[in-house]
């Protein structure tokens, strides 16, 4: 069975993407590249250039799913607030075409690659050409697009694993119900 996954790893002036494709346990990069967004003084022209964009990347891929890098967070409010509304464009685009969304942290996304949750964009880039075998000369100049493929080899490590399909009501639902994952030293 085939799977193609779109990542995204958003922004407001480079914006990345990377499509991998999963038969059975065979994974394969198919493209990454750049949604470059500097030549857009506007902020509101830059969310239109966005969905236009991601709606081609869907239209030329045809994703099953959409896994997207979440916004850290940073003390700057206002590029806080610039970066949600790029994610959200690009989650629209998805939505707009019935693509299902997955959304991971960057340490999840750089623990899945390198087992590192701290790891550099290089390390995740230099992961990923080994783990992909593609041509080091694919790797662009920003590393956006390495992180965009990151999010979607996340996703794929992270669909067939049963605790990702856990679900809690809590803190304590999540204590309970994994006591052999937390330190006595954290339940209380």
């Amino acid at each position: 069975m085939e799977k193609i996954i779109l990542g995204i790893d958003p922004g407001t002036n480079i914006m990345g993407y990377g499509v991998i494709k999963v038969v059975d346990t065979k994974v394969e990069m198919v493209t990454m590249g750049v949604i470059d967004l500097r030549k857009f003084g506007d902020g509101y022209l830059k969310l239109g250039h966005i969905f236009e964009r991601v709606t081609g990347i869907i239209n030329a891929y045809l994703p099953d799913e959409m896994a997207i890098e979440a916004p850290f967070f940073g003390k700057n409010v206002q590029t806080m607030l610039k970066l949600g509304r790029a994610q959200g464009t690009a989650i629209a685009a998805a939505i707009h075409h019935g693509v299902p969304i997955h959304e991971y942290a960057p340490m999840k996304i750089k623990m899945a690659i390198t087992g590192n949750g701290a790891a550099s964009k290089e390390q995740v880039a230099g992961m990923l050409q080994r783990l992909l075998k593609f041509d080091k000369e694919a790797l662009t100049k920003f590393m956006d697009a390495t992180d965009a493929l990151g999010a979607a080899y996340c996703h794929y490590m992270q669909m067939n694993r049963p605790e990702s399909q856990a679900h809690y009501k809590g803190w304590k639902d999540f204590v309970t119900k994994n006591q052999d994952k937390v330190s006595k030293t954290c339940k209380k």
